[in-house]
């Protein structure tokens, strides 16, 4: 056998990526301390804390609007499954924090959707977790996003297209309202 067969077996990480926006981000540097270079190793019984006290928060953001710790991320293994997810939990006394739609007050806690929006004040993070097998610790790879993560967006309203195929939408630009036919009509 070559050392190649009896090297182990290389087992995937969790992890975790984060995409930080803030509008008055290259004024005010408040992701300065914020390591975007490489990935970067948490143990999985460590609770990753974001916030702007350097003793207590992995994650420092600098702006003395964050509170002194804002939110913590803890790795967890769902009951009964070989799954593993992150468990999200408010910290802030003062501000509320959203995920996706859901808002979260002080010591409210959620699981992290495997994709998803944090957001506090003009703060924006991307979330996205990309599965893993280690037990033992977890990745942070942080980036920094350019342009806003959360946009108002003018999207058309989904409606039904019937099975003439011909658009509701047709008819309203036309100024005419679709008629109901019988089919022994035609």
């Amino acid at each position: 056998m070559t050392s190649f067969e009896e090297a182990e077996t290389e087992e995937t990480v969790t992890c975790l990526h984060l995409t930080f926006y803030h509008p008055c981000q290259e004024e005010k540097m408040m992701f300065r301390c914020l390591n975007f270079c490489k990935r970067e190793q948490v143990r999985a019984d460590e609770t990753a804390k974001f916030g702007r006290d350097s003793s207590v928060c992995r994650y420092n953001l600098m702006d003395t609007r964050v509170s002194r710790i804002q939110f913590s991320l803890q790795f967890f293994r769902k009951l009964h499954t070989s799954e593993y997810c992150f468990e999200i939990k408010n910290l802030s006394k003062k501000t509320k924090l959203t995920v996706n739609q859901t808002e979260l007050g002080y010591l409210n806690k959620i699981d992290l959707p495997w994709k998803c929006i944090i957001s506090f004040g003009d703060y924006q993070i991307l979330a996205e977790i990309q599965e893993g097998e280690s037990v033992d610790y977890f990745e942070t790879h942080l980036h920094l996003a350019e342009a806003p993560i959360l946009q108002e967006r003018c999207l058309p309203s989904l409606q039904p297209i019937p099975e003439n195929g011909i658009s509701p939408s047709f008819f309203l630009s036309q100024g005419k309202s679709p008629t109901e036919i019988d089919e022994n009509e035609l």
